[in-house]
């Protein structure tokens, strides 16, 4: 019995093959003799260690979605095993597909999916999208919602891990990396701010996808306009400000994340200023004044936040992200320190934009 033939779809298997150039989950497409396409996923479980935590969230956070009337075009659609569980655990080993969970969602027919903008209106669509996101999900209880990842953006966490690596040192790269420990540590108390602010009640908890890149929002591939928001594997309890903020940080950097040139990386105001413009179109009225204030903060604190964690792997050899060359992490590190002090510069047209 083949894998698929576990899930409840419609019809026979007849082709499939890899899909997309995600890093975390193994993809495929599969059609079947009736026409209709699949995805395939098999999960991560070294990262996502609770399979039934995570998707006890997607179901639950699509079935709320879908009661607010989204169509299966514009929400992810699980397909279920045949025993009605959302996952199946598969323990063969003679076949393409290695033993771990897999689970299968409905194909969005018409879809575009993107790496980097073509346009600014691309970016600002996939800001339409995951402003419509936070909105249509602003009434969902988020400490219904497991933690996926512990701990995920707890700054003062990272930092904690930062110092820990720092203190043993022991790939004897501390020296090397002194300008970029120094620029860190001199922001510490700084990238606390947005944690301190939701402990003391000033930023509410909402559900928040944690992974707010261009590359997961499904455009319709005539309109450009959006249509889903996909990868919801993150999706927990968190502050809107960090989704905001981290969609800055990949979508409105003028150079690649891991660039050795540092004079190509600066923050591009007009990318900025159309991602602002359309999340707070769709969702403005659902987040409160304190958090549209702090939004700036939120690009800043997750840009700070992501070179941390990739300092502290480069100090500790390189065991946590895939690096292809010598000095990966810590060119990727400089790039988010620059990045982070043209947002410096640029403080007053950032907080202007979101005034």
């Amino acid at each position: 019995m083949q894998i698929f033939d576990w899930f409840s779809t419609e019809g026979k298997t007849i082709s499939y093959r890899p899909w997309g150039d995600g890093h975390i989950n193994r993809t495929f497409l599969f059609t079947t003799d009736r026409g209709r396409k699949y995805i395939l996923q098999r999960i991560n479980d070294t990262v996502f260690r609770d399979v039934n935590a995570l998707m006890e969230n997607i179901v639950n956070v699509t079935g709320f979605l879908r009661k607010k009337g989204l169509d299966s075009r514009h929400v992810l659609t699980l397909v279920p095993v045949r025993d009605d569980s959302w996952f199946l655990k598969w323990e063969e080993t003679d076949t393409d597909f290695v033993p771990g969970y897999y689970r299968v969602y409905e194909y969005i027919s018409g879809g575009l999916c993107l790496s980097r903008p073509d346009t600014c209106e691309d970016f600002r669509q996939s800001a339409v999208a995951f402003g419509q996101f936070q909105r249509d999900l602003a009434d969902f209880d988020a400490a219904l919602l497991h933690e996926t990842i512990p701990r995920f953006h707890e700054t003062r966490d990272r930092y904690a891990k930062f110092h820990a690596a720092l203190d043993a040192d022991r790939a004897g790269r501390a020296a090397e990396a002194a300008p970029e420990i120094g620029f860190l540590l001199s922001h510490e108390q700084e990238a606390a701010l947005m944690m301190e602010m939701k402990d003391l009640g000033e930023l509410p908890e909402r559900v928040t996808h944690n992974d707010t890149k261009l590359n997961n929002v499904i455009l319709d591939a005539v309109t450009r306009t959006p249509l889903c928001v996909i990868d919801l594997d993150t999706v927990m309890p968190g502050l809107a400000g960090y989704d905001f903020g981290d969609a800055i940080r990949f979508g409105a950097s003028t150079g690649p994340e891991d660039g050795k040139d540092l004079s190509e990386i600066s923050l591009d105001m007009e990318m900025y200023r159309t991602f602002a413009e359309g999340f707070l179109s769709v969702c403005g009225e659902s987040l409160t004044p304190k958090e549209i204030e702090t939004l700036p903060l939120g690009a800043k604190t997750i840009t700070i936040e992501q070179a941390v964690r990739f300092l502290t792997d480069y100090l500790e050899g390189d065991i946590y992200y895939h690096t292809d060359r010598p000095g990966q992490n810590l060119d990727r590190t400089r790039t988010q320190i620059k990045l982070a002090a043209d947002m410096e510069k640029n403080w007053e047209g950032m907080m202007r934009e979101v005034r």
